[in-house]
């Protein structure tokens, strides 16, 4: 595997959990954890955070990531991942495989990476995706003023055992070829899933999730470090 392009976006405006990117997650601020999880694969992964704010690039650098000044354009609530990914890659020059860490996932470890990419790799894989199973998910929704069930057939319930599993994209981890940015979606073609535990796949958006997701981190991971 040749060198690796990590895209880890982190723009300055957070209305939830204000600066979030540098708000102190179990003594490091949050951007920090994902490059160093990246640096400490055992390829060579070459994180890159973008941001359209100078302390969080500041911050970034100091951990040892590359920067890249994000424009405002390129910074709204309302802005997808892809342009923005595409946007770094265009700055930064020739890399093949792309690895998108989202910094609101910090329950991660550099051996989940270190898994991501060598599934991605052994399969021949266009696109990965970590997900977590759910084995037992009775969902529903909401269709013309009536109830309906998604994942499951309310009339015909069955036991829990003899239901299919479904698989929730958690946003930790994601592998894939530049060339599917063309097509202005990370995900195409061969796509692979890298299944993670539940309790790495709470995300950073509510002060709450921030509070599991220190509980996670402090008992599960730093306590065996």
């Amino acid at each position: 595997m040749d060198k690796i392009f990590c895209i880890i976006p982190a723009r300055g405006g957070s209305k939830a959990i204000p600066r979030k990117n540098i708000k102190l997650f179990c003594g490091k601020p949050l951007i920090v954890w994902s490059i160093e999880q990246a640096l400490g694969s055992k390829y060579e992964i070459i994180p890159y955070v973008s941001s359209d704010d100078e302390e969080i690039l500041k911050i970034a650098s100091s951990a040892g990531a590359h920067i890249i000044c994000r424009s405002p354009e390129l910074s709204e609530d309302s802005t997808p991942l892809e342009p923005v990914i595409e946007d770094a890659l265009e700055s930064v020059g020739a890399f093949d495989t792309v690895l998108l860490l989202q910094p609101t996932s910090p329950v991660r470890t550099c051996v989940d990476i270190d898994n991501a990419v060598d599934q991605y790799d052994r399969e021949a894989a266009m696109s990965l995706f970590s997900a977590v199973e759910m084995e037992d998910i009775c969902l529903w929704k909401k269709l013309k003023g009536s109830l309906e069930s998604v994942t499951y057939d309310y009339k015909n319930r069955g036991r829990r055992q003899d239901r299919d599993p479904y698989y929730l994209e958690n946003g930790s981890i994601y592998v894939f070829n530049r060339d599917n940015l063309r097509f202005n979606n990370r995900l195409r073609e061969k796509i692979s899933i890298m299944k993670m535990p539940l309790w790495k796949s709470f995300e950073l958006d509510s002060p709450e999730d921030w509070d599991i997701c220190e509980s996670f981190a402090k008992s599960k991971l730093l306590n065996k470090e």
